[in-house]
């Protein structure tokens, strides 16, 4: 599904004369106790009634730049949030509301494309969690597979063998178990984000989304 960037060059025929790249986002709710709300792309409705913990299918767009607005679902005046993101060709993001109302951002998540995948799984973390402090991600047998992630930060994916993990998130540097995540499934070739989203001692409570990313299945075309 297209949709054209907005553009503010009056010369629209350089538009036509170029083969545009396409690229995928998606919209993530983590914003904790902010309600339900309506997607705008551009202005045009493209997703409703997303609920906190909630992902919108991936839109595909030519690369530009793009105006997001959420609404409280249903209403059409004063957005929750409104913001300009670009969107860079042949690339694949989650676009993250974060934060607390009045202040909620939209955050980037980039997903990078590994054009030769291995055998392995590739799992990365996300620290979504608006007062949560930084933390480690960790093994039961104690390994640490992602260390000293700050709120608003992301990693990299690392390849992991396929199976049955169980997760520790644990304020940096102790074992002190903030939010303990069993039983995830990871199968081979396939790209996973571990979203940590929720307050600390408040609700709604830490909770991990680990969707399948986009680079999992997602094809770019020009």
């Amino acid at each position: 599904m297209f949709y054209c960037p907005e553009n503010n060059n009056n010369n629209s025929y350089s538009l036509y004369r170029e083969n545009p790249m396409t690229s995928y986002f998606r919209i993530l709710h983590s914003s904790p106790k902010s309600p339900a709300v309506d997607v705008y792309i551009n202005d045009i409705l493209k997703f409703k009634n997303l609920t906190y913990g909630a992902f919108t299918d991936y839109v595909e767009v030519m690369t530009g730049d793009y105006n997001v607005k959420l609404f409280a679902t249903g209403t059409k005046t004063s957005p929750v949030l409104n913001k300009n993101i670009f969107i860079p060709p042949e690339k694949i993001y989650t676009a993250c509301a974060i934060g607390l109302l009045p202040n909620i951002d939209l955050l980037l998540v980039l997903e990078p494309k590994v054009i030769r995948p291995s055998n392995k799984v590739y799992i990365k973390f996300a620290h979504l969690s608006p007062n949560s402090g930084a933390v480690d991600i960790a093994l039961p047998d104690g390994k640490i597979l992602f260390r000293n992630i700050k709120y608003k930060q992301f990693t990299d994916y690392i390849e992991v063998s396929s199976g049955t993990y169980t997760l520790e998130v644990r304020p940096t540097g102790t074992k002190t178990i903030a939010l303990y995540v069993p039983n995830i499934r990871l199968k081979p070739q396939r790209f996973y984000t571990v979203y940590a989203v929720g307050l600390a001692n408040d609700r709604p409570r830490l909770q991990a989304l680990i969707p399948l990313d986009g680079s999992s299945y997602l094809d770019f075309r020009n």
